[in-house]
């Protein structure tokens, strides 16, 4: 069958040169700034909400769900990015940014009305409104960041690739330092701007104005940007497989372990013979068997969602199982840090968002620095190893933290972060691109995130776990004045679901009663200044509850960046491409 016509501006062959582009230079600019623009969308989108959610989940009382309003956004934007590499592998790439966006958009403006009408049907309170909201947020946020490498790889050779994917991370990083700060503030302030809306819910409405824009360039200004090759369509199929796998994954992986354990008895409350000992087993043979049968459908379909031949390249396997782990840690940072900042340090969600900025500066330097001197001197595989004996460093002072650490030491922390996480960000990714065949650079590209995606998405589940166990233990110890234990919201699970935030106001509300009803002034004094004691010895006891909590989830992040570096230096180091290596279509 002869070939299809190449489009205009896009040469092929084996002769083509690094000045050999899809487009003019004036065009590579204009579409550059599209794509950077939509990142831009989805990166505040992530460190907004992660700043607003320790209050998020306050008023709706979903502690113990906190982690949930991450996964399900990670699940989802990790089970669609293959079928995004594929989309962008099959039609204009200008087509698939658009279906991200409005995906991304209407997502946002759920998510700000959840909890608004009350209890829905089949979906429940407002906590699980968020929660299947942000999943759909998820499904266009993950082809935001997707098609953003696609692109940019399409563009620009290997040995060029390096500094503009260096905007990237500079992108992000400015979206990382505006986020947390527009975050604390919409949450702290916003609640006046209408009567009755949260402030919370404006760091979901505020992505409408930016995805406007950014729709509008994209439409006006973007080429479409037709794909390299010949392909089939997405096997549909096979993604229903992926995301069918995925599911019962993440689930066994977070569901309480108290309710759900493990293996059949191992929870002492729970016999062999009740059902809830083999839900999480269950679950978790459900997505192996499902997986599984991803795999061979992709063996056997003649246009697979991910083409498994991609696993026979050693660059793509060990590259995308480092970052997996990578990814997975640094998860720990954005999510868990603003709830150690509010509810063991005790800053405002201001405060406990300023706390990222230093995080994201350290990013933008890191992956920035890297890019610049991958395209000048290459080095991918040292320059990620000196990154991650700096994260490792990093990681282990967090988890040194207690409820007595000062706010300044947690920013250093949390710089040394940022520039060890850095490098791995473009560097990973650059060394898939310059390792695989271009016709499946699309594949290949988001394989790299999906990897990285799951990882953190996994990596999030297991940390939930470990915050609500450690969080439901911490509060069964707690010693409640009888008024108080009495009531059926210090219930250890309702406790763990609310943060225990209200409880030191609560006993001194007790005692406060006690000493209205007591005739003799000095007695009455006397309760009231008990009342305050063992307001702050539960409040004390709060923190360290939490403290504990995030320790633990930061010890098993220093063990992820550890595994991390150890299967970084099994990776090739190959020569960078000068050259877009257009070669003849193929199947």
């Amino acid at each position: 069958m002869t070939p299809p016509p190449t489009p205009p501006g896009r040469p092929r062959g084996p002769s083509a040169t690094a000045s050999d582009a899809p487009v003019g230079d004036q065009d590579r600019a204009v579409i550059l700034t599209g794509i950077l623009l939509a990142l831009f969308l989805a990166a505040l989108d992530q460190t907004i909400v992660s700043t607003a959610l320790p209050r998020i989940v306050e008023d709706l009382e979903g502690v113990s769900r906190y982690a949930w309003v991450a996964t399900a956004y990670f699940l989802a934007s990790t089970a669609l990015v293959p079928v995004y590499g594929k989309l962008a592998d099959t039609y204009p790439r200008k087509y698939a940014q658009l279906g991200a966006v409005g995906l991304f958009l209407a997502g946002s403006m759920l998510c700000g009305l959840a909890g608004e009408f009350g209890d829905l049907p089949l979906v429940g309170d407002g906590m699980n409104q968020l929660i299947v909201f942000r999943a759909l947020q998820g499904a266009g946020g993950g082809g935001l960041i997707a098609m953003t490498f696609i692109i940019i790889a399409d563009l620009f050779p290997p040995a060029e690739r390096g500094r503009y994917q260096g905007f990237v991370g500079a992108t992000w990083g400015i979206a990382s330092v505006v986020g947390p700060l527009v975050g604390g503030l919409l949450t702290d302030h916003a609640g006046g701007w209408i009567p009755g809306v949260a402030g919370w819910r404006w760091v979901f409405y505020v992505n409408v104005p930016v995805g406007a824009v950014a729709v509008w360039f994209l439409i006006r200004r973007m080429p479409r940007l037709e794909p390299l090759g010949r392909a089939g369509r997405p096997d549909l199929g096979g993604a229903v497989l992926l995301l069918g796998g995925l599911t019962p994954l993440i689930l066994s992986l977070q569901i309480d372990k108290r309710s759900y354990p493990w293996l059949p008895g191992l929870s002492p409350d729970l016999p062999v013979g009740d059902p809830r000992s083999w839900v999480t087993v269950g679950l978790f043979a459900l997505a192996v068997a499902l997986l599984t049968a991803f795999a061979r459908r992709s063996l056997r379909v003649a246009s697979p969602i991910l083409d498994m031949s991609l696993f026979s390249n050693r660059v793509f396997r060990t590259a995308n199982a480092a970052a997996f782990f990578f990814g997975a840690a640094f998860m720990a940072m954005v999510i868990f840090l603003p709830l150690f900042m509010v509810n063991v340090v005790g800053v405002s969600a201001t405060r406990a968002g300023l706390a990222l900025v230093p995080f994201s500066m350290g990013i933008v330097f890191g992956s920035t620095f890297a890019g610049q001197l991958a395209s000048r001197i290459g080095q991918l595989r040292n320059q990620i190893l000196a990154g991650g004996a700096l994260l490792l460093v990093a990681v282990v002072l967090l988890a040194r933290m207690d409820a007595d650490v000062g706010y300044g030491r947690v920013l250093v922390y949390m710089v040394l972060c940022g520039l060890g996480f850095g490098p791995t960000l473009p560097l990973f990714t650059l060394a898939i691109q310059n390792a695989v065949d271009v016709r499946r650079l699309g594949q290949a590209t988001s394989a790299a995130q999906f990897f990285r995606q799951i990882g953190g998405t996994a990596g999030t589940a297991v940390m939930g776990t470990v915050l609500a166990v450690t969080l439901a233990v911490g509060f069964q110890s707690l010693e409640l004045p009888d008024e108080v234990a009495a009531t059926a919201d210090a219930a250890p699970e309702r406790l763990a679901s609310t943060g225990g935030g209200a409880l030191a106001g609560r006993i001194e509300a007790v005692y406060e009663a006690r000493a209205a009803e007591t005739p003799d002034a000095a007695e009455a004094e006397e309760l009231r200044a008990r009342g305050r004691s063992e307001a702050e010895r539960v409040g004390t006891a709060v923190r360290a509850t939490f403290a504990s909590a995030t320790t633990r989830i930061f010890e098993l992040s220093g063990w992820l960046v550890v595994v991390a570096w150890l299967l970084t230096l099994r990776m090739p180091e190959l020569p960078l491409r000068t050259t877009h290596d257009r070669g003849p279509p193929g199947p």
